[in-house]
This record gives C-alpha cells, sequence and structure tokens, in this order.
C-alpha cells in the first residue's frame, strides 16, 4: 500500500499504521479514508497530500 505525505508539515500517512487516535484503522488505503479526514498534525485536507514514490 502507498504512503502519502502532507505537502504543508510533511506528515505521512502510512496505511500499515493508519491513524488510529482518529478513527482510521491499520490497513485502511489512503483512498478509503473519509473525505472529511485530515492531517492530524496540521489539519489540511486529503487534497494536500501527495503519493510518496
Amino acid at each position: 500500500m502507498d504512503k502519502y505525505v502532507c505537502e504543508v508539515c510533511d506528515w505521512v500517512y502510512d496505511p500499515a499504521t493508519g491513524d488510529p487516535e482518529n478513527g482510521v484503522a491499520p490497513g485502511t488505503k489512503f483512498e478509503d479514508l473519509p473525505d472529511d479526514w485530515v492531517c492530524p498534525l496540521c489539519g489540511v485536507g486529503k487534497d494536500q497530500f501527495r503519493k510518496v514514490d
């Protein structure tokens, strides 16, 4: 599964870890995150993330 990085603060969403503090279980693909999910560090939306190569 692909990792995604926040272009504002460089926080990395790793699907293997998820975002359990915000209700996202490990194993959740970035594409499957709710539309209203935001970066847990700086609060920007999914549109501010890019796939890590």
